[in-house]
């Protein structure tokens, strides 16, 4: 039985990640926005609370209670840690296909959503991530945030922010390498999913791309499996193979 810390558990691919996991016998320790009272619903999944998940609620990582929190959760070894924040549309904003769609609110939202609260939970989680050995990190990113595979365009608030995040995962990636050479910290692609991010965008999608949150937290785990200290710092796709930056 391993221990998995997931970071954004309420969202679609986060909330797969905790269900499949407890199905697969692990301990989960689960933070969000949103209690669990307003996620949890079937039998199965409350009958699994009783027994191997803890659910804490934080809007992020800066909470004047997320110290206690995390020195909670690191008390005994943690096996691998999941950050699922994203954002893509939502409140009258959508992608922009040209520049000039443009905005501050979306540019600021993006950022703030799927580069600043990663990066606060990094700078967070590295004292405790510098003293478990062999942990393994991953943070959800996005294909579309890297600059030379980028051949169509558009989508210009969430691209620039998926690109920053590969950099802050990176960055993070080379430091926390001096203090534990057994860990990795990766940026990771889950593949087009069935949620509420890319609800919007499904409908011209090729036979067989959109995959379910369960599908995708199944493969997103394997990645884990496989994935090895000589590997640390890079963008990694659903499938285990590497993305160019």
């Amino acid at each position: 039985m391993q221990h998995w810390l997931i970071v954004g558990a309420s969202g679609g691919i986060g909330f797969a990640m905790v269900q499949q996991l407890l199905t697969q016998g692990h301990r989960v320790s689960a933070i969000s926005r949103q209690p669990q009272s307003t996620t949890l619903s079937t039998p199965f999944e409350i009958a699994h609370t009783q027994q191997a998940l803890t659910w804490y609620t934080l809007a992020a990582a800066d909470d004047t209670a997320a110290p206690m929190v995390f020195a909670e959760i690191f008390a005994s070894k943690v096996d691998a840690v999941m950050l699922c924040q994203g954002w893509l549309h939502g409140e009258g904003m959508l992608p922009e296909k040209s520049i000039k769609q443009l905005s501050r609110r979306a540019l600021a939202q993006s950022y703030e959503i799927n580069v600043i609260h990663p990066a606060l939970y990094l700078q967070a989680l590295l004292p405790f991530l510098a003293k478990h050995e062999a942990i393994k990190v991953a943070v959800l990113s996005a294909k579309v945030g890297s600059i030379s595979d980028n051949q169509l365009g558009g989508w210009y608030s969430y691209r620039m922010a998926k690109a920053a995040l590969n950099m802050l995962v990176k960055t993070s990636s080379i430091e926390l390498a001096r203090y534990n050479k057994a860990a990795v910290l990766f940026s990771l692609h889950p593949g087009t999913t069935d949620s509420e991010l890319s609800a919007p965008f499904q409908k011209n999608l090729p036979q067989g791309q959109l995959r379910s949150a369960a599908d995708t937290a199944s493969r997103l785990i394997a990645v884990f499996a496989a994935v090895t200290p000589e590997q640390t710092g890079v963008l990694m796709n659903w499938d285990g193979t590497v993305l160019p930056f």
